[in-house]
């Protein structure tokens, strides 16, 4: 008798350390390369005058920005290893700071460039500026690009990500695309600093291909090509809880598709209005090559529609996305912690990794017992690997931050997790959870003795 053993998965290509050292260095390296633009072409010699002050300024204000937008395409393109090198959070960090950075340049480069063309001129500020608008080659389209610009660090703000669905500040965030592509033409019209030299001219031409290319190949071509070959169908729905639903899926030569335990995509699924918002969700099942399940918590319009999906729904997909994988993992030992929905990620990786009996350890945290999704597959996963489970249940303690039930109190939560688990300092701790539940449960590690570059978490970005 004979056996036909399935073609061994395709995994996500692991990241070395080093890499992100030089990322960041090719980084500082293009903020310093402007900055010597601006030098060799007389920046510094202009500021000896009030006018010349300003619109010198206004130069290296100007340079800087538009270095700093493209930086920002750059890590919002989903370039594979720039994403799987640092994280969601640590990516999304980035992403923000640089795109507020930049900003803030923008609105000095325009404010100081109208101010010194004004003093050269003698004109007032208002006419001066309706005149760079109006008359300067490119300017009516560098104008528009820089109210979507506004438009998208408006929205990034936290005050407003919160009153705002994930699907609709999604979108609002591709309007960063169109800022950057509107200014192009006004900075090689009217921007010296671009074409002064052969230097410059190939520089601000090959970054500007490099953001360009990297968009369209990470962000479109990528995902059109694995849903074409691997054509996600929706197979079936499942009622796992209160408000919770899993949605397996089936397709194409799935095996190969590099995707491994606690990666996420973008998903869509064509079925009603607004199948075109794409909404992040996590595989909930290690990846075995033949299907892929999702799991989601009823949080809004976007997860609320997977419980309506009817089999057979095309499902589109961007990704995968995530490091909060076995790549980062330094040792055998392995301690879990997840809160909700967050336990998604958690088991797949439980049932993927491997460890001995006794090596891993599960902290569930929910309010009630009927919402402790998984448990059974969970509970049959700890008696055939040997993983402990700890189910914390109960509402937590008003008074101070703590990722355990109020019942454990007034003990400190380090002391109980040492309590628990003695050589929690020897575990890789996973955590997965609430924001306010996750930093808890880190800074208990920490306190613990975990070593930094054993905890890993990770958000979707959002």
């Amino acid at each position: 008798m004979s056996t036909t053993l399935a073609p061994p998965r395709v995994l996500p290509r692991p990241v070395r350390a080093w890499w992100r050292d030089v990322a960041g260095l090719t980084a500082w390296l293009s903020v310093l390369f402007v900055t010597a633009l601006w030098v060799s072409g007389r920046g510094l010699q202009d500021l000896v005058s009030p006018s010349g002050f300003l619109t010198s300024a206004g130069r290296l204000t100007g340079l800087l920005s538009a270095d700093l937008l493209l930086l920002q395409l750059l890590l919002m393109a989903r370039i594979p290893w720039v994403e799987r090198g640092y994280g969601q959070d640590e990516l999304a960090r980035r992403h923000r700071l640089t795109g507020f950075a930049s900003i803030l340049l923008l609105a000095a480069h325009l404010a100081l460039i109208s101010l010194g063309y004004a003093a050269i001129d003698h004109t007032g500020l208002p006419a001066e500026v309706w005149l760079l608008v109006t008359i300067y080659p490119g300017m009516l389209l560098a104008a528009a690009g820089t109210a979507a610009l506004v438009l998208v660090v408006m929205t990034s703000v936290r005050a407003a990500r919160r009153r705002l669905r994930y699907e609709s500040w999604h979108l609002l965030h591709l309007y960063a695309y169109l800022g950057a592509g509107l200014a192009l033409p006004h900075q090689l019209w009217t921007g010296t600093d671009f074409t002064a030299s052969p230097g410059a001219t190939a520089f601000w031409w090959t970054a500007y291909a490099g953001a360009a290319g990297a968009v369209l190949v990470f962000r479109l071509g990528v995902p059109v090509r694995l849903n074409a070959r691997h054509r996600l169908v929706v197979e079936r729905v499942v009622r796992e809880g209160p408000g919770v639903v899993s949605v397996y899926l089936r397709g194409r030569h799935l095996d190969r598709l590099p995707v491994t335990a606690g990666q996420f995509f973008v998903w869509r699924f064509r079925a009603g209005p607004g199948w075109t918002r794409g909404k992040p969700f996590s595989l909930s099942a290690a990846p075995d090559g033949h299907r892929l399940r999702i799991t989601a918590k009823d949080l809004g319009p976007g997860s609320r529609r997977l419980s309506t999906l009817a089999p057979g729904t095309r499902a589109l997909f961007e990704g995968p996305y995530g490091r909060l994988t076995g790549t980062v993992r330094k040792g055998r030992k392995l301690a879990m912690f997840a809160s909700g929905i967050g336990i998604t990620p958690l088991r797949a990786l439980l049932a993927e990794l491997p460890y001995r009996p006794g090596e891993a350890v599960l902290f569930h945290r929910a309010r009630r017992p009927a919402e402790l999704l998984f448990r059974r597959e969970l509970e049959d996963l700890a008696a055939r690997r040997g993983i402990r489970i700890h189910y914390l249940l109960g509402r937590r303690p008003a008074d101070h931050p703590s990722w355990l039930p109020a019942n454990y109190a007034p003990a400190p939560d380090e002391q109980v997790l040492r309590h628990l688990v003695p050589d929690i300092a020897e575990h890789d701790v996973f955590v997965c959870g609430p924001d306010a539940w996750a930093q808890a449960v880190l800074a208990s590690a920490r306190r613990a003795g975990v070593p930094a570059d054993r905890v890993h978490s990770e958000r979707f970005g959002w």
